[in-house]
C-alpha cells in the first residue's frame, strides 16, 4: 500500500491552491494529481483547496486502492488511466475554468483558430463527450479526447490537462483557458479563420524545436 511522499503531497496543495487563485477552480471544484512510482498524489474528496494540508493528499495506486479513510477525488480514475496510457504524463489537472466550461457546455471544441492551439499537442483542442462524473465512462471519453494531445475539453463539466510536472500542466491549464476565452470571444463577433493542417504542422514542429534545444 502506498504511503504519502511529503515533498510531493506539498507541491499538490500548492497547485490546488493556485487554481483557485488563478480562477481555474473555486472551493472544492477540480482535482490535482502527481506521479508517484507505481501510482499518485491526488486531491481528496469534498475538501475545499484552500482548506488542504500535504496530509490531506491521497497516494492511490493505478488499481485504485488508497489507505486510510481519506477517499480520494471521486475524479481519481481518470486520473489513473492518463498516466497508465501516456508515459509523459508526470501531473494532472482537472479544472472548471469558466470559459472552457462555457464551450464544454456548448460541446464545442477549440479548433485552429491560433497558432497557439498547438501547445495542447494537436491541431484541435477536443471536448470529450459527456458521462456522469467519477464512472469509467467517463474516463474512457477523456482518454479518446486525449489521443495525441496533452488537453481536452470534458461535455457539460470543464477541462483537463497534463504535462511532465505540475508547474508545466498548471501553465498548459492556464493556456488553454486563455484560448476557450478568446474563442469565444472571436465567435461573438464572427465565424474565426482557421489554419489548415500544414500551417499548424509547422507550428507543431517548431515547437518540437524549442523543447528539444
Amino acid at each position: 500500500m502506498k504511503t504519502v511522499n511529503s515533498s510531493g503531497a506539498e507541491r499538490v496543495v500548492e497547485t490546488a491552491i493556485r487554481t483557485n487563485v488563478l480562477g481555474l477552480n473555486q472551493g472544492m471544484s477540480g482535482n490535482i494529481s502527481l506521479r508517484d512510482g507505481e501510482g499518485f498524489l491526488i486531491t481528496p474528496s469534498a475538501v475545499a483547496h484552500e482548506a488542504l494540508t500535504p496530509e490531506d493528499i491521497v497516494p492511490v495506486t493505478f488499481s485504485g486502492e488508497w489507505p486510510g479513510y481519506k477517499k480520494p477525488s471521486s475524479e481519481w480514475r481518470f486520473h489513473a488511466d492518463i498516466y497508465q496510457r501516456h508515459a509523459d504524463a508526470g501531473a494532472v489537472i482537472h479544472a472548471h475554468p469558466p470559459w472552457c466550461t462555457t464551450l464544454a457546455c456548448l460541446h464545442r471544441e477549440i479548433p485552429a483558430f491560433h497558432y497557439m492551439v498547438a501547445v495542447a499537442g494537436g491541431d484541435s483542442i477536443r471536448c470529450a463527450d459527456y458521462a456522469l462524473f467519477g464512472t469509467p465512462a467517463l474516463s474512457d471519453n477523456i482518454l479518446r479526447a486525449l489521443e495525441g494531445r496533452k488537453a481536452c475539453l470534458i461535455a457539460n463539466h470543464g477541462m483537463v490537462c497534463f504535462d511532465e510536472d505540475l508547474e508545466s500542466a498548471l501553465a498548459l491549464a492556464m493556456e488553454v483557458e486563455n484560448l476557450a476565452r478568446l474563442y469565444a470571444q472571436a465567435l461573438s463577433i464572427g465565424e474565426p479563420a482557421l489554419l489548415d493542417h500544414k500551417q499548424m504542422a509547422e507550428v507543431m514542429e517548431r515547437f518540437s524545436r524549442y523543447r528539444d534545444s
